[in-house]
């Protein structure tokens, strides 16, 4: 996997804002309350989660789920898994 792809999944982790999250949501049918964006948002600024990571990945559901629900939480696994077969990327994530 290059590195300069890396780097901006991870910064837009870093930077996307409680709006942008909630339309990325609402595209997906995933809802979220503008707290429980906030929330996301500022547990992904303050860990260092590596997008890429299995192990990081399972931890980050386990938070949303804690900060949404376990079926939101599901719901958005399950887009992950639709969205990298979709586009091909699945070796990346592994």
């Amino acid at each position: 996997m290059n590195n300069f792809i890396h780097s901006m999944m991870t910064k837009k982790l870093k930077s996307i804002t409680p709006d942008e999250l909630k339309k990325y949501g609402d595209l997906y049918n995933i809802s979220l309350t503008t707290k429980q964006a906030e929330a996301i948002i500022s547990y992904l600024r303050k860990t260092d989660l590596d997008p890429l990571s299995e192990k990081d990945r399972i931890t980050f559901f386990k938070k949303l789920a804690e900060i949404t629900n376990i079926e939101t939480a599901q719901k958005a696994q399950r887009l992950f898994v639709k969205l990298i077969k979709q586009y091909g990327v699945e070796s990346w994530f592994k």
